[in-house]
């Protein structure tokens, strides 16, 4: 349990505890006080309506707990996303009212008291109810989801358990006048921190949404984390607890947190308190269910207490068994994995895997021979997930890769049964994970051939060097194209070559002073001097650089940060061509040569040769998809030779669109297909 994901329902535990609280002191007060001198008044129905109350939260947080628990996963968020997006609208609601009518409460809810005990007990008990009643629903909802977006159930109900315990403290010394608390103070200021909490619900609720598919924009990522930020390091326990923030956030998450924050702080700030609101005179008339309750105080108690049990009984009853059957429970601690998995039978099947380790990690269904059935890739601690696999019969186990522990595996389950229809011939081929021995010779011989390609872009640059020492522009601009093209060729993508590359192939966006700066260097450097008519002279110190920069490259070339490491090699057969997409099909990385087509053959050149490499681990795990990237691929190639004209490339903004958007299409479906092969060629954590 982390006390990070404590402190925000501790805070919602003590400021929606003291609310309550606030309400039955200020009834238990004015009740007293109708009393004639020196009589004791019975509080008892007081107590039985906020014990109805709690009822009906607690009925209510059973209810939300069951149904969500017996959904398929992509109901359960939106369900989730759903009550936090309530959530958040009520206890913004919530916060204004108590800024507006704090002080007017205590008089009207003495007049309401007044108006009750001169009728009978049973109003005084209806009157506790309804007042405690709102409070302990929308205190429920909003634990609720925070909890959810915590995605974690110790920490934040020991939080909040704690908040509710001191708010009982705390009101109890007010009542007994033991000591002073300026209410209006601790509102105020425990409503900002309550709204920059909310903020973060909300963010983790449109998130279910857009996971859910009820609203666009799942795959647009404001930004990532995941990979610089290990979830169980303790700054970012701290962050995601205090705020309800994640690691990753989608566009949407990050706006809509922005903007309910610079909409509601400066709206709560300018806030001003509203008159008091009069009180209800004693003799105001009542309605009929005030004279009715009067008349069986201890019949409205039972049906307050009684009545909201019974009918959450009810209704977890009545949830479909059928949906909770279809799943099989499974759970993963710091010392065992899956151990409560015992038997199954064969067919397609789902497991809940439940992590309790306290850690994230990955969860492998593998087979005896260590083939991969079904995977959870990242399973974060305190929350669950689906797995789905077809299963034939043999024996069976789970894997669990624990961040900083050891695997850890379950005990092997003899599947028996018959798998048939389409349940058998949609079973996925399973197949041993890919280890880094099984990558290492497939990353040698790229090496090979990004050596070769570099030994071409040295001698290239060596032609430009003596092209700009003649004064000859048009050759120079002639070598470039060559120089860039074979750069392309050797797979440098997405930084890959850290920062030997950028300087060797890096772009002026970020640079404080753009083109100009001087740490703007190699081929774009070069390609921008040579299209915007800067004199050869000036050009001759930026290709010295470059020539430095090339042989740096070929120098560390296979060590850890430039091709050395054989688990990239999967994750560069995609990346390659989606860094075209990126760059030079979109004009970002053009500095006036226009030569996005010729660079984008070049990616596809290289991408070839990534393949041939990892064409046999991928056909054993995959047959049928090198088939469809060979297709793919000479499709995209077509399309890329089309937008030449006379044997001649073309810059991107003379080719007609029809064509632009042949070469777009033809990118995007075949990067649909590569994205495949990182997944197919994972090497698992501690492999």
């Amino acid at each position: 349990m982390s006390w990070a994901e404590a402190v925000p329902n501790l805070l919602i535990g003590l400021r929606e505890g003291l609310e309550a609280g606030l309400v039955v002191t200020i009834l238990l007060a004015a009740l007293r006080k109708t009393a004639p001198d020196g009589s004791r008044v019975p509080s008892a129905p007081v107590w039985l309506g906020v014990l109805g109350a709690v009822m009906v939260a607690g009925s209510f947080a059973a209810v939300l707990t069951f149904a969500a628990d017996v959904l398929p996963s992509r109901a359960q968020e939106a369900v989730s996303g759903l009550l936090s997006v309530l959530a958040v609208g009520l206890v913004t609601g919530m916060v204004f009212w108590m800024r507006r009518a704090a002080a007017g409460l205590s008089a009207q809810l003495r007049g309401e008291v007044a108006r009750a005990a001169a009728i009978g007990a049973g109003a005084l008990t209806v009157t506790a109810f309804l007042a405690v009643g709102r409070e302990g629903l929308e205190t429920t909802l909003f634990l609720w989801t925070a909890a959810r977006a915590t995605g974690s159930t110790a920490g934040p109900l020991a939080g909040a358990a704690l908040g509710l315990a001191a708010a009982v403290a705390l009101c109890w010394l007010l009542y007994r006048r033991a000591i002073k608390l300026n209410i209006g103070v601790f509102f105020r200021r425990t409503a900002i921190l309550l709204i920059i909490i909310a903020a973060g619900v909300l963010a983790a609720g449109l998130g279910d949404l857009q996971s859910a598919g009820l609203l666009p924009g799942h795959s647009w990522i404001a930004f990532d984390l995941s990979a610089h930020a290990d979830p169980n390091s303790w700054w970012v326990t701290i962050i995601t607890g205090a705020t309800e923030l994640s690691p990753a956030m989608t566009v949407l998450q990050v706006v809509a947190w922005l903007s309910y924050l610079a909409v509601v702080i400066p709206l709560f700030l300018r806030a001003g308190q509203a008159a008091p609101r009069e009180s209800i005179p004693p003799n105001a008339s009542a309605p009929g269910w005030e004279r009715l309750a009067a008349r069986r105080p201890w019949a409205v108690a039972g049906v307050l207490v009684v009545v909201p049990a019974l009918a959450a009984g009810v209704t977890i009853a009545a949830l479909p068994s059928s949906v909770a059957a279809a799943s099989t429970s499974v759970t993963v601690t710091a010392v065992g994995c899956a151990r409560d998995w015992t038997a199954a039978q064969a067919g397609t099947r789902t497991f809940t895997v439940r992590n309790q380790s306290g850690k994230a990690g990955e969860i492998n269904l593998v087979n005896a021979a260590g083939g991969v059935v079904g995977e959870i890739e990242t399973l974060g601690p305190a929350t669950s997930a689906q797995l789905t696999a077809t299963l034939s019969p043999g024996s069976y186990a789970f894997r669990c890769y624990l961040s900083g522990q050891a695997v850890t595996s379950s005990a092997p389950v003899q599947v028996t049964g018959q798998v048939t229809g389409q349940a058998a011939r949609a079973a996925p081929a399973a197949v041993k994970p890919v280890t880094v021995r099984d990558l290492t010779g497939p990353n040698q011989a790229y090496q090979r051939y990004a050596a070769a390609q570099l030994r071409g872009l040295a001698s290239t640059v060596a032609s430009i060097q003596a092209e700009l020492r003649r004064g000859d522009l048009a050759a120079a601009r002639t070598s470039w194209l060559a120089a860039q093209l074979a750069w392309e060729r050797t797979g440098a993508s997405y930084n890959s070559f850290s920062g030997d590359g950028t300087a060797v192939d890096g772009l002026p966006g970020g640079l404080p002073a753009g083109v100009a700066d001087k740490d703007f260097t190699g081929l774009h450097r070069l390609e921008y001097g040579l299209w915007h008519g800067q004199r050869a002279a000036g050009l001759r110190p930026v290709a010295a650089t470059l020539a430095a920069g090339v042989a740096r490259v070929q120098r560390q070339l296979g060590s850890a940060g430039l091709a050395g490491d054989p688990t990239s090699l999967p994750v560069r057969a995609h990346e390659i061509l989606e860094d075209a997409l990126r760059d030079h099909l979109s004009g970002l990385d053009d500095q006036g040569s226009g030569m996005a087509y010729p660079e984008t053959y070049a990616d596809l050149q290289v991408t070839r040769a990534v393949l041939g490499d990892l064409a046999p681990l991928i056909t054993a795990r995959q047959p049928g998809l090198m088939g469809t990237l060979h297709s793919q691929l000479d499709t995209l190639q077509q399309a890329l030779l089309a937008t030449q004209a006379g044997g001649h490339w073309r810059p991107l903004d003379a080719v007609p669109l029809a064509q632009r958007q042949a070469v777009n299409g033809a990118t995007g479906a075949l990067l649909e297909s590569l994205s495949s092969v990182p997944d197919l060629l994972e090497v698992p954590p501690s492999r």
